[in-house]
């Protein structure tokens, strides 16, 4: 029985708690950051506060992506390694042809190509997500170090390194183009077919299939597009350090996993919010920035990283033990 089908009295408690779930987290993140800003000396300053959107740019962009696919009951360890090796493969591309646009389209490629073939490993080998983008995480982080000699590669070229600089009302690019993610995705996810079906084969893939759901296909459409963005995210982020680092965005994949479970995207599929995973990866932001702010060490800084990445995994299995009852 819905709620709209008990009488005022009995559905009061029920609204409260739908209420409080949905937006705890909102809530939460801004009393944690009417307190930094009243505690922390220059947090609220506007250099911080765009740096502090700079910062978390990348994480944003691929935590879209990776909402997806924890939607659809997957998950993507070979982020990190992927940034990585496309910020390297577009940096030497750049490097022998001099063309930005064949340096991004190699680097876009490539990311293609990485994320088809978790998709084709997970959906239609059968392969288990975390030893498939386990293997492809270790693979393509090789691969970087191979193609770059284990040496960052350099780059001088303004075009490129434009993408990083450059400031648009005053927001730096990657900002932006976050953002635009956060646009599009929430988009894909809750105005069309596309994002419906992701949501059904993450809480019942089987039913999805019966509905007429092309389960495996679908997956794998989703997989590539989280290896396209987290590529774009690479190519952005060899632009803003001016190199290809082949040991770049090392656990970057446990950030953005922490992010999105924080914002409320369930680890056993079939439920994301897009403004939840912008919740989470301000959090996450946030707790950095301020740690920075603090001088605080960075030993310091990884065991925060992992409190915060097991307070995210017990909060999902509390609402999804609240949802059961």
């Amino acid at each position: 029985m819905s709620t709209s089908q008990l009488n005022p009295v009995a559905a009061a408690p029920l609204v409260s708690r739908q209420w409080l779930s949905d937006y705890s987290m909102p809530l939460a993140y801004l009393v944690l950051f009417a307190v930094l800003s009243a505690t922390v000396e220059n947090f609220f300053s506007l250099t911080n506060v765009v740096g502090l959107m700079l910062s978390v740019a990348q994480i944003g962009m691929v935590a879209c992506t990776m909402m997806l696919c924890l939607a659809s009951r997957d998950f993507d360890l070979s982020v990190g390694s992927t940034i990585a090796f496309a910020g390297v493969l577009g940096a030497i591309v750049l490097e022998r042809s001099g063309s930005v646009a064949i340096a991004v389209a190699a680097g876009l490629g490539a990311g293609a190509l990485i994320g088809a073939l978790n998709g084709v490993l997970i959906a239609y080998l059968r392969v288990n997500a975390l030893i498939a983008t386990l293997a492809t995480m270790l693979m393509v982080r090789g691969l970087a170090f191979i193609v770059s000699k284990g040496q960052a590669v350099g780059i001088n070229d303004d075009s490129f390194i434009d993408f990083g600089d450059t400031r648009i009302f005053g927001l730096p690019l990657p900002v932006l183009v976050a953002g635009a993610c956060f646009v599009v995705f929430g988009i894909l996810l809750n105005q069309t077919v596309f994002g419906r079906n992701t949501l059904a084969i993450g809480g019942n893939p089987e039913a999805a299939r019966l509905a007429g759901v092309r389960v495996e296909r679908l997956r794998v459409w989703i997989f590539l597009l989280q290896g396209v963005v987290t590529a774009m995210a690479g190519l952005i982020l060899a632009s803003r350090i001016t190199s290809g680092q082949p040991n770049a965005a090392q656990g970057f994949e446990l950030d953005v996993i922490s992010a999105c479970v924080l914002g409320g995207v369930s680890l056993q599929g079939g439920k994301a919010r897009i403004f939840g995973v912008l919740i989470g990866v301000l959090i996450m932001g946030t707790v950095e920035n301020v740690m920075n702010l603090l001088d605080v060490d960075a030993f310091y800084q990884y065991l925060m990283r992992g409190l915060i990445l097991l307070i995210a995994v017990l909060l999902d299995q509390l609402k999804t033990r609240g949802e059961r009852r």
